[in-house]
């Protein structure tokens, strides 16, 4: 019998579209069958809830881009649509699979899914494996001395280190792989309509992104070669661009963290790294565990986007009204740097991590919004929307979270945004309307003369709303607001 007349492994990709440093398709080549990629578009109401309209739009151009990185080593990515336990069961019949292999998902409504078809394929004789393909540790690798999961990042990030040592990602394959003589049938991907057409509001999208690994690989060696130095430094800054906007790519798994971890340990650990580098190094390996920070709660507490990690928020009075969310939603608030911030994310799909606090803290403080609508919004025009980062880093500044910032840490959009767009650059870009004020009034735009404001183009309340909300008398109902729920147990 030829080897491709063996029964061939499935493999399943979810959240790793990536073929380098990829466990579950490295075990698939070392065990010497075919091989039959497939990917599902998981319709069942009990699997992780539908991914946001940016996201849909990343996920076409991931698969896309997958798509063609199989067809080099010759094979075929098979798509699929609908519930995931009924449809790899099809496929294994289809295809005589012996096999089934994936990298493993964190969510706990993911995870009943996988175990269903662990135990289902398992009852038919059907041989599955499951590996770390999305997270440097385990959630259940790191514990704290009474044997519990940690809920304060500091200490959880001490142990993640210890815990790490030596990171060594798998290589990209190479050359042919191993096929099956005939393929099931697939999907088209274009028959899923993830990308819009009636309106096209991707355009901004496309002008600022390009899915896929490959790009994925140049974004990492770009940033770590153009822009490290001054991620320390300036990366609060929200004009300049010192970021590493991996955040799509980790999100998809066009990267995996244990590629960036060992790139940006390969920076700390070159001795002609000057000391500006290093640190700026250190300091994004920091940031790279806050996400592993944040699946770790996503493993051990119920449902993030659902409920409240300390309990005592459950009471908390949040405000129900429609149009001071609509105008945060649309970036009409009349403060520039939340307005600016709202703005850039429905363009782009992505928003510079400092202003997602402050856009954050001005629903959930300024205007008394729950964080979920919040966490919603973000999870729908969001290119980078994540089950753990999304809804953790939401309860964060909300207050409500583990290990959450002081609710009595209420950003004032003012002072946020002279110091950290403090020539205003940030605003006049998103907020056009707003380019021609002066700098010490861009912030605050009521403030300015009216001589100055009609020097400039400006008619507050016509052509740039006047604030939805005085920042003093905010400030002092989201404090009452707390006192009612403060003395309650967390």
């Amino acid at each position: 019998m030829s080897r491709t007349q063996d029964p061939p492994v499935i493999v399943w990709f979810r959240d790793d579209l990536r073929l380098a440093d990829n466990p579950a398709l490295a075990a698939a080549i070392d065990a010497e069958a075919p091989i039959v990629p497939v990917f599902i578009r998981e319709t069942a109401p009990d699997a992780l809830r539908a991914l946001g309209g940016a996201a849909d739009w990343w996920l076409h151009g991931s698969l896309e881009a997958l798509s063609a990185s199989l067809e080099k080593h010759g094979l075929r990515l098979i798509l699929r649509a609908g519930d995931a336990r009924t449809e790899i069961g099809a496929l294994v019949n289809e295809t005589g699979a012996s096999s089934v292999f994936w990298n493993r998902r964190y969510h706990p409504a993911a995870r009943d899914v996988d175990a269903d078809i662990k135990a289902s394929l398992a009852k038919n004789g059907i041989e599955t494996k499951s590996f770390n393909g999305s997270l440097l540790i385990e959630p259940w690798e790191i514990q704290t001395g009474d044997g519990s999961y940690y809920r304060v990042y500091s200490p959880f990030a001490r142990a993640a280190r210890q815990k790490l040592g030596s990171v060594d990602p798998l290589p990209a394959p190479e050359g042919k792989l191993s096929a099956p003589d005939s393929w099931p049938e697939s999907d088209k991907l274009s028959d899923w309509s993830l990308r819009p057409s009636r309106p096209d509001w991707a355009g901004g999208l496309r002008e600022t992104w390009e899915p896929g690994e490959a790009a994925a690989r140049e974004a990492l060696e770009a940033f770590l070669d153009e822009r490290l130095e001054t991620y320390k430094s300036k990366r609060d800054f929200a004009a300049i661009d010192t970021t590493s906007r991996l955040s799509p790519r980790l999100r998809f798994g066009e990267v995996s963290p244990r590629t960036i971890w060992r790139a940006a340990s390969h920076v700390i650990e070159d001795g002609r790294t000057s000391t500006g580098r290093t640190q700026s190094a250190e300091k994004f390996l920091s940031e790279v565990l806050w996400r592993e920070f944040s699946y770790h709660l996503l493993y051990h507490l119920p449902p993030l986007e659902q409920e409240n990690v300390q309990q005592k928020f459950d009471d908390f009075p949040w405000r129900t009204s429609d149009d001071p969310l609509k105008a945060w939603q649309s970036g009409r608030t009349g403060y520039p740097i939340v307005d600016a911030g709202m703005r850039q994310l429905w363009q782009t799909g992505w928003l510079h991590n400092r202003i997602r606090m402050v856009v954050a803290s001005f629903l959930t403080k300024h205007l008394l919004i729950h964080w979920r609508d919040g966490e919603a919004w973000f999870w729908d025009t969001l290119v980078d929307a994540d089950a753990a980062n999304n809804p953790a880093s939401w309860q964060w500044v909300a207050g409500s979270g583990a290990d959450a910032a002081p609710y009595f840490r209420i950003f004032n959009p003012i002072l946020q945004g002279k110091k950290f767009d403090p020539d205003g650059a940030y605003v006049r870009a998103w907020v056009p309307e707003l380019a021609e004020l002066p700098d010490s009034h861009i912030h605050e735009p009521w403030s300015a003369p009216s001589s100055v404001l009609e020097k400039a183009g400006v008619t507050l309340g016509k052509t740039y709303p006047d604030p939805i909300v005085d920042h003093s008398d905010a400030r002092k109902r989201a404090l009452s607001a707390y006192d009612r729920i403060k003395g309650k147990a967390a």
